[in-house]
């Protein structure tokens, strides 16, 4: 005699884990920050306009770009990371008046 199936349990990729993604949405946004960051530094340190040009695409890249990204694979763990990345960059954005996005170049004068 064979034995049953086990009954159906829950899927591990399963879109529906809430936890998991507001977890990962904090990380996301903290990492972004510790991007931003270095980025930030590194171009304060060479002191062109080439370099906060330069920073302010790898910024919006990193934050904007790789955010979609992460949310168009549709897995829980990269929803939850793309949208902490895109959160972590608006709110850096609205927080610093865009200084340490690259929005508001006026400031580097």
């Amino acid at each position: 005699m064979s034995t049953p199936p086990p009954p159906p349990g829950p899927n591990p990729e399963s879109p529906r884990r809430p936890g998991l993604i507001v977890g990962l949405a904090f990380a996301g946004f903290f990492g972004y920050l510790v991007v931003n960051v270095i980025v930030g530094l590194v171009a304060l340190n060479v002191g062109s306009e080439v370099a906060f040009g330069v920073a302010a695409g790898v910024l919006a890249l990193v934050g904007i770009g790789a955010g979609v990204v992460f949310v168009l694979l549709r897995r829980s763990w990269s929803i939850g990371l793309g949208v902490g990345l895109m959160i972590g960059w608006s709110l850096t954005s609205i927080v610093t008046v865009g200084y340490c996005t690259g929005l508001n170049p006026g400031l580097y004068a």
